[in-house]
């Protein structure tokens, strides 16, 4: 298993002992180096990456900014010459967090991390059926797409409705959206996102899922009526 990457930091003597790392390393296969968030954020839209080496501290943009404004995020390993944003990286799902300098043996593991990562995410079961990961309270969940209900958004967070119960994820809706299968849902309203196959019946005002009533958009209904009439 060959995991493409990339290499994200603004000082060319870090960008280069990332890049000498990653290039000794069986399982990666180096895509590009980037000195801004915002050559990344438009080379990404190019090349199709597993897996990003992040500098947090980058001028325009930092790491983080640029995690915001990715629709489709790769894994993120950051590496950074300071400590305190440990706990801001685990909130935004990274693998893992590298503290320059950084030695080859703390290098490998990580990447061990994000390999196993890597095999949970393309591990598919046709018998237990599609599904996604994410994380919620610190840890991660296994959600099957089945099973979800509706996504409702709360500020930086959205809430995910399932069968058995409800989990909070650091995520907007819009990125939350693109992680969906296309067909399924349908983002009924600012703040919510329904799978279709849950819905029981819906007039002009509301969507019904069970004893539920999720607000429906005007502007959402004939867009509705189309997706039930192709599932």
């Amino acid at each position: 298993m060959t995991l493409n990457c990339v290499v994200v930091d603004d000082s060319a003597i870090q960008r280069l002992s990332i890049v000498k790392l990653v290039e000794n390393h069986p399982s990666l296969n180096l895509i590009a180096e980037y000195s801004s968030a915002l050559e990344t954020k438009n080379g990404l839209n190019t090349h199709q990456v597993d897996l990003i080496f992040l500098d947090i501290e980058m001028p325009v943009l930092n790491g983080f900014e640029l995690l915001d404004v990715l629709n489709n995020k790769p894994q993120i390993i950051f590496v950074t010459g300071k400590t305190e944003y440990a706990f801001k990286a685990f909130n935004y799902d990274a693998t893992d967090y590298l503290h320059k300098p950084i030695t080859r043996e703390r290098f490998n593991t990580s990447v061990d991390k994000a390999l196993e990562q890597h095999r949970l995410t393309l591990d598919f079961n046709e018998e237990e059926g599609e599904h996604i990961f994410v994380k919620s309270n610190l840890k991660k969940r296994k959600v099957y797409i089945k099973d979800i209900k509706w996504i409702e958004a709360l500020g930086d967070y959205v809430k995910l409705v399932t069968e058995e119960t409800s989990l909070v994820v650091l995520s907007t809706m819009k990125s939350f959206e693109a992680e969906l299968p296309e067909g399924k849902f349908l983002r009924i309203h600012k703040s919510y996102i329904v799978n279709l196959d849950k819905i029981d019946r819906f007039n002009s005002k509301n969507v019904e899922v069970g004893a539920y009533e999720i607000p429906l958009s005007r502007n959402k209904k004939t867009q509705l009526v189309d997706a039930l009439n192709n599932i």
